[in-house]
């Protein structure tokens, strides 16, 4: 039976609440953001309860003005928003390190698991680093990324006290794109304008999706030769 991560994040929204009625604060976030669209329904979901920071650290971008056009589009958003960002170190070989021997694994298996594992490690050390409270990733917003591996891995970086409490900044469990969240930053980013990306980031993922459109336009083409025929419209 699969974790209902959706569940596990509304309890800690209660607590992030609870913290808040009592002490007058909010309990921090830093929010890893793999781009600007994805962001804006993870923030939607998450700043009335934390005081968040996003954290950009995207080497798997390996196109770096597709890199900056990215960056540029996710501070322009959160200053609109009133939100710090914080840029993480952008050097592709960590990518390329991170995947060595699967670079031939499609899109959504193990290449992709072990750039999650980067990013996200990456957050949970700059989390622990400013004294965070909680962190996580907005990659779960995406129906192309797997929420279970993500959470998975999230919580593998956690390390405890012998008394059960937590070292660092706690992870915060989730599923972004469960209550139409994938829907509402689709509306959110045509509302506010935003540069939407058409593949992930990584020159495999790039190279993939190319193939994809050119397979589908062939599929859309072959088709219509096919109706214009039996219509009698070819010559």
């Amino acid at each position: 039976m699969k974790n209902d991560y959706y569940k596990r994040f509304e309890a800690e929204l209660k607590t992030a609440r609870e913290y808040e009625l009592n002490t007058g604060k909010k309990k921090t976030l830093l929010l890893h953001s793999c781009c600007a669209p994805c962001s804006t329904a993870v923030i939607d979901a998450v700043k009335d309860y934390f005081d968040v920071t996003v954290f950009y650290y995207n080497p798997n971008i390996t196109d770096g003005g597709e890199y900056s056009k990215r960056l540029e589009e996710q501070k322009s958003y959160c200053k609109k928003l009133g939100i710090p960002v914080i840029e993480g170190l952008y050097d592709t070989k960590e990518f390329f390190t991170a995947i060595k021997g699967k670079e031939h694994i499609k899109e959504g298996g193990e290449r992709c698991f072990s750039c999650y594992l980067l990013r996200l490690n990456a957050t949970k050390s700059k989390a622990d680093e400013l004294e965070y409270d909680y962190f996580c990733s907005t990659l779960s917003l995406s129906p192309y990324k797997n929420a279970d591996k993500l959470n998975d891995i999230g919580e593998s970086l956690v390390k405890y006290l012998d008394n059960g409490d937590v070292i660092g900044a706690k992870y915060l469990y989730n599923d972004f794109k469960k209550k139409n969240g994938y829907l509402n930053s689709i509306k959110l980013s045509e509302k506010f304008g935003l540069y939407r990306q058409n593949y992930c980031g990584c020159i495999f993922s790039k190279l993939e999706a190319e193939e994809e459109r050119a397979a589908k336009r062939a599929e859309n083409e072959a088709a219509e030769t096919a109706d214009k025929e039996n219509k009698g419209e070819t010559r």
